[in-house]
């Protein structure tokens, strides 16, 4: 567990710089939640777009680790609705801080998954991570609007239509499977977009840790932290076993079930009305709790599938 751990220093380095730097400097939140805004409407779609574009998808090829990934997401999905049915806890959960924050449970943060999925399985899984990317974020993002339009008797298809993850990851997959590809020389400026959307997509979140809020509906964060943290990588293990994965789409498919939710959770819950302040405490709880599960899915659950 320690050598997989050490594969997150980079990682959680700049997100320990982003949170200093957000409390000793006078680049407060003020400042990074301009920068939030960058990162969410340009760089990091921008970095989506071109890693599904960059290189041929054969989803043919990839078609079991796909089921695998949407076999974790629809997990996620149906445990994270399920909270406020559980017998005993609907006194517990507050409708729109549920709306709000079910989408911590099954969205994943890209920044992570992108950054270290070339150290795990080299070349190979930086592709695999793509594919997941570019066949779960639309469906991810579907299922973190819906309570909330609902909720705020807004129009779905309109929230899903201004939303920039979805609109650049469908884009990247329809341009990338009609064999369409970048100019090389837009290929340099792509990917130092892509460079400054992971450096500052992780300071962002570094700077957005704020634990506060979460006194406010205590059963609610066990509930959504614990499908993420640790069902999650439970039930990536088993699809794993289920779709027969080989060693590095299992490694890979392992990592993407155990990494934080996506920074963004606060973001998109901020635009649509929402109160942002319990679901960026539960992203800052995420991004530590992070560190444990992805450790634990690598290092435990990983040598149980042989790999």
């Amino acid at each position: 567990m320690v050598n997989y751990a050490s594969l997150l220093v980079p990682e959680f380095s700049l997100i320990l710089l982003g949170y200093l730097v957000c409390k000793l400097t006078s680049l407060n939140r003020n400042v990074w939640s301009q920068v939030d805004t960058l990162v969410y409407y340009l760089l990091f779609p921008t970095l989506l777009f071109h890693s599904i574009i960059k290189s041929p998808l054969d989803l043919g090829a990839a078609s079991k680790l796909v089921a695998a990934g949407w076999s974790v997401i629809a997990a996620g999905v149906v445990l994270a609705y399920a909270i406020p049915f559980v017998p005993g806890l609907r006194r517990h959960i507050p409708t729109r801080d549920h709306a709000a924050s079910a989408q911590v449970a099954f969205r994943f943060n890209s920044f992570i998954g992108l950054a270290m999925a070339e150290r795990l399985a080299g070349p190979v899984g930086s592709q695999e991570i793509a594919v997941l990317i570019g066949v779960c974020v639309p469906l991810v993002n579907v299922a973190a609007v819906w309570p909330m339009a609902r909720g705020g008797s807004r129009s779905l298809a309109r929230e899903l239509s201004r939303n920039p993850l979805l609109v650049a990851t469908t884009t990247g997959l329809l341009t990338n499977l009609v064999g369409l590809s970048l100019p090389q020389w837009l290929e340099p400026t792509f990917s130092r977009v892509g460079a400054a959307a992971l450096a500052l997509g992780l300071m962002a979140a570094g700077a957005g840790i704020q634990m506060g809020a979460l006194a406010r509906a205590k059963t609610l964060a066990v509930a959504v932290l614990a499908i993420r943290h640790l069902v999650l990588p439970l039930v990536g293990l088993a699809a794993a076993f289920a779709w027969g994965l080989n060693h590095s789409q299992a490694t890979i498919l392992l990592a993407y079930a155990a990494l934080p939710t996506a920074a963004s959770c606060y973001v998109l819950a901020s635009k649509m009305g929402y109160d942002g302040s319990y679901v960026a405490s539960l992203v800052s709880l995420s991004t530590l709790l992070g560190m444990l599960s992805l450790g634990f899915a690598l290092g435990v659950l990983r040598p149980l599938y042989g790999v």
